[in-house]
């Protein structure tokens, strides 16, 4: 079932439900007005019955009192159906009037009439009898008992019915027919925008959605679909690049295997150039491998942050950790660390984070590694300092080595981008960009300074573990 039609099938159901209980309500008080206005004339009937038989009575001549009974025959017949019966004290009938389909009244009755002065009795077919004890002076207490049928009400209330039933059902095929075509209004540009995604392919994710002008929820939606476009065209983009950038850096080690294999091939060669072809086929493949693993490193910082297992890590542990891994490559690198508590939290988790252990590991790694990469001709130590406060950890880590220009410092984030100065450093432009994608995942960041022949300084910050958010 189309949103259309279903939008359309709840408006007349609201609309039924809402006609139905004002209908019943109008019927309803209808009823009860008719009824009461009923029961009034018909409580003045027994009043006017009670004064004409007294007065019928008290009549001399027997000619006087039949032309006065005439008289209430025609009087009696303003009322459909009505009857009229005077019990005196002895409960005996001693005045009746109208056609005789009054049955006997009980005696149960005439007693509660007796005791309550009045009592209603209201039937399921409009028909009303109402008893009433009437007093006078001189002959003592009598019951007046009264019955009509409201047939004008009967007809009235039929008609009603008819008419209720007839705006209702007209109402809710004009609600009906109304609700689809103005759901069909209200959903086209739903329509619209379903048309234009389906033109949307892969090869032209720069195309966006038309209807992210205005203000209603359609235009919030294209908004949405155009940010999530403006995401996807993006990690295409990146994607492309990176398969591009990768296959660029792997075919140079793989050309020098390939021509260092080639040449040994061609000739017999001394087991001491053979050695030498080894070797330098050993530094290709190494070199390889250490592509590879960064550009795997790369695509697992890239994955789905709620695929990575996070935990409780720290910083200072892990900073020292990564000082003997960085001894161990580069023994001839001098790297000083310095610890400041500024903070208040407790001994324990000052430098407390909430992250995955190894790709921070891999974070603080590439950074010190650059750092002893980009300053081995400087005789100043590098320096490594380690901070916090109520709020954020803090890494810096300053050297003193080549440097770079702003021009490339602001592309240092760019996958296999090398600048100017470090050319003929061995490397692969992967590092910077790895850590400002590990950074991303964990809620941090990172922040590269740098002056050309002076030094380069580089800042990691992360919140806390007590305030960090996953990002989602």
């Amino acid at each position: 079932m189309t949103i259309r039609t279903r939008l359309a099938l709840q408006f007349a159901a609201i609309l039924a439900v809402t006609l139905m209980v004002f209908s019943l309500v109008i019927y309803y008080f209808t009823y009860q007005s008719r009824q009461e206005f009923f029961t009034a004339n018909l409580l003045a009937r027994t009043r006017v019955v009670a004064h004409v038989y007294l007065d019928g009575t008290n009549r001399s001549d027997e000619a006087s009192r039949a032309s006065y009974r005439r008289y209430l025959r025609q009087f009696y017949r303003t009322l459909p159906e009505e009857e009229a019966r005077v019990y005196n004290a002895a409960n005996e009938v001693v005045f009746q009037e109208g056609e005789g389909r009054l049955d006997s009244i009980p005696l149960k009755m005439l007693a509660e009439v007796r005791a309550k002065r009045q009592v209603i009795i209201k039937d399921k077919d409009l028909r009303q009898t109402i008893g009433v004890l009437y007093h006078d002076a001189q002959r003592g207490d009598f019951v007046v008992v009264a019955s009509s049928l409201d047939a004008d009400s009967r007809r009235q209330l039929r008609s009603l019915r008819r008419r209720l039933l007839g705006g209702f059902l007209a109402s809710l095929s004009i609600v009906g027919l109304g609700g689809w075509f103005f759901a069909r209004q209200a959903l086209r540009p739903m329509q619209r925008i379903v048309q234009e995604v389906d033109t949307i392919t892969a090869s032209d994710l720069h195309r966006r959605l038309s209807q992210a002008d205005g203000q209603d929820e359609v235009s919030h939606l294209a908004q949405r679909f155009n940010s999530l476009l403006n995401r996807l065209e993006t990690a295409f983009a990146g994607q492309k690049n990176f398969v591009r950038d990768a296959s660029h850096e792997l075919r140079t080690p793989l050309a020098a295997l390939m021509g260092e294999l080639e040449v040994a091939l061609l000739q017999k060669r001394t087991p001491e150039e053979y050695r030498r072809t080894l070797s330098s086929t050993l530094d290709a493949a190494r070199l390889l491998s250490n592509l590879t693993n960064g550009l795997l490193q790369i695509a697992r910082a890239s994955d789905d942050p709620s695929q990575i297992t996070l935990g409780l890590v720290r910083l200072d542990e892990l900073l020292l950790q990564a000082h003997e891994e960085m001894q161990r490559r580069q023994p001839t690198c001098r790297i000083d660390l310095a610890f400041h508590e500024n903070g208040k939290a407790e001994q324990d988790t000052v430098f407390e984070v909430r992250g995955n252990e190894a790709l921070l590991l891999a974070a603080i790694l590439n950074v010190l590694e650059n750092a002893c990469k980009f300053s081995r001709d400087s005789k100043k130590p590098i320096m490594a300092t380690l901070s916090s406060n109520e709020k954020r950890v803090m890494l810096e880590v300053l050297d003193y080595g080549l440097g770079m220009n702003e021009a490339d410092r602001q592309q240092v984030f760019v996958p296999f981008f090398r600048a100017e100065t470090v050319r003929n450093v061995p490397g692969h432009g992967i590092g910077l960009p790895l850590t400002a994608k590990i950074m991303g995942l964990h809620c941090g960041s990172v922040q590269v300074e740098s002056q050309l022949n002076i030094g380069t300084r580089v800042i990691l910050e992360w919140p806390i573990a007590s305030q960090m958010r996953v990002k989602a």
